[in-house]
């Protein structure tokens, strides 16, 4: 074997090796809701621990399996977010508020990523000929470059989801309080969410202007309200078409729900903040600590190290 092949090996191994020492630490995994209760919720074992079966291994790896089955089963956790059927891919789109088809987005993302490895393979090429690259590199460099690729386009899209739920959360309250004055007003509730959707606008405005038309190409309003809430998939919107749904098939009055709906997403809110503020606390500690600290204590120390300097 090429001895620079060889060293790129071990360094790759040594890397990963490293890596897994580095991930596997407590802090550096988030404990896990059934981790937390795991002790409390657990039945008590009174057997004895000589007597208990062992785990038996899946594979004839044995402790190389209980070291790698922590990471592959973390790693096939964190692809089942991604999600590559077209269809779930398709819900993905159209919770982003794009037009674009599972199909396109497949085909954008296959350009890209053959475009990437296109580029960083002539480039790679012109190291292989010069002889400064060997062209085992040069294809890893390429294919790591496509897969690269592929996965900012799924890293943008989960971001464009995010960025949109926040948007509408962030509108909910308000779109909710006018419909519930319009309501309050005498409106039903078609005529208050084609008022709302008249003179508001955004993501959720736009979602109501949708809902709207569907009823306007014969669809019942409950069951284009129903769409909406698919189609947006949060928590709060879900429970608000669910109010209205009950409200307008029980008759019950309709404006009290809207408001306990507004607030309810304002408390979300307010809890959202809180635990953010609590996560970051840590952070917001390191320029006290590695910032503000060292300079009080240079400016606290220097004086008696001039005053001793000046004695001596």
């Amino acid at each position: 074997m090429n001895p620079s092949v060889a060293a790129v090996l071990l360094g790759l191994l040594l890397g990963l090796g490293l890596w897994l020492l580095v991930v596997r630490m407590p802090f550096m995994r988030a404990t896990t809701l059934a981790e937390r209760i795991a002790p409390q919720v657990r039945s008590q074992d009174l057997r004895s621990r000589l007597l208990r079966t062992a785990e038996q291994n899946i594979t004839p790896f044995g402790p190389l399996e209980r070291i790698l089955a922590p990471v592959l089963r973390d790693a096939v956790q964190w692809l089942g977010r991604f999600r590559f059927s077209n269809s779930a891919l398709q819900e993905r789109l159209i919770r982003a508020g794009s037009r674009r088809t599972a199909v396109d987005f497949r085909a954008g993302q296959v350009l890209l990523s053959g475009a990437a490895f296109a580029v960083t393979l002539m480039l790679c090429l012109i190291g292989v000929f010069s002889g400064r690259m060997t062209p085992f590199v040069a294809v890893l460099a390429s294919v790591v470059a496509a897969g690269s690729a592929h996965m900012v386009q799924e890293q943008w899209l989960a971001h464009r989801i995010r960025v949109r739920e926040t948007r509408i959360l962030r509108e909910f309250p308000g779109l909710a309080e006018m419909m519930a004055l319009a309501v309050g007003a005498g409106t039903n509730a078609r005529g208050a969410l084609e008022r709302v959707a008249s003179i508001a606008q955004g993501e959720l405005a736009g979602e109501f202007s949708r809902a709207l038309a569907d009823t306007r190409a014969g669809m019942p309003l409950l069951e284009a309200l129903q769409r909406l809430s698919k189609r947006v998939r949060l928590a709060p919107v879900e429970r608000f078409v669910d109010g209205i749904v009950v409200a307008v098939e029980r008759g019950t009055p309709l404006a009290e729900v809207l408001r306990a709906q507004a607030q309810d997403v304002r408390d979300l809110g307010k809890r959202e903040l809180m635990e953010s503020a609590g996560r970051k606390e840590i952070t917001m500690m390191v320029p006290v600590v590695f910032g503000l600290l060292p300079l009080t204590v240079i400016f606290a120390v220097f004086p008696g190290l001039a005053a001793i300097t000046i004695m001596l």
